[in-house]
């Protein structure tokens, strides 16, 4: 299965296909019709989606998808809606959902971009997760990172008031680049005090990513902004 795209413009990721096991390719078959969204659909309803009215938790590239299973499983009063553009993850994700029988998690498998224009409605959201996206570390890369200020304006729209946007990285120099960016976005307040970084909610789980890291004495800053 391929992602969906809109339109042409900036990428702030690299489609990778990668080798999807059995089982992730036996989901899509199996679980899709259950857990997949498409932009073909055009704006999300989510008490048709989920048969209820509960906060909902937007993650943004959430690779393979363990986190943020854990979360919807840890907090069945919410709602979850995952973005991904790598087949292999969102098939993983589908088939450990599947096997769980979760309720209160969907998908889309495209460009946040274009589901966050197209799909989701504005002031809808009770927290928007953005973990570790890529880096691109090099300077002259820096403008396909994701997090830009139009970007969070855009994330500002989607978010209820008071609903929260969430941010983590284990680069620094990206880090330090989101706390400007955020910082000057007057939609929001930083949940730590200006110009500081959060401590990590007990909410979101350590990634075995994230534990190697620390082993190996890389940083991890969280930043938590709630829409004012």
């Amino acid at each position: 299965m391929k992602p969906e795209f809109k339109k042409k413009s900036i990428r702030s990721f690299v489609v990778r296909g990668g080798r999807m096991t059995e089982g992730q390719r036996n989901a899509f078959e199996q679980w899709w019709p259950e857990y997949g969204l498409s932009l073909h659909d055009g704006a999300l309803d989510p008490h048709a989606v989920f048969g209820r009215s509960a906060p909902l938790v937007l993650e943004i590239g959430f690779g393979m998808g363990d986190s943020l299973l854990a979360m919807a499983a840890a907090e069945p009063d919410k709602d979850f809606i995952g973005i991904d553009v790598h087949p292999p993850g969102v098939g993983r994700l589908i088939n450990n959902a599947g096997k769980q029988n979760l309720r209160n998690l969907r998908c889309y498998l495209a460009d946040a971009n274009d589901v966050l224009e197209d799909c989701i409605a504005d002031a809808s959201l009770a927290r928007v997760q953005l973990y570790f996206p890529d880096p691109w570390h090099k300077k002259k890369h820096h403008k396909r990172r994701i997090l830009q200020p139009a970007f969070a304006q855009q994330i500002a729209g989607k978010l209820a008031p008071g609903g929260v946007f969430h941010m983590a990285t284990d680069w620094q120099n990206y880090a330090e680049h989101m706390l400007d960016v955020m910082e000057a976005a007057e939609e929001f307040s930083n949940n730590a005090g200006a110009g500081q970084y959060s401590p990590r909610p007990d909410y979101r789980p350590i990634t075995k990513f994230e534990k190697r890291g620390e082993r190996l004495g890389h940083g991890v800053w969280d930043l938590l902004y709630r829409r004012v």
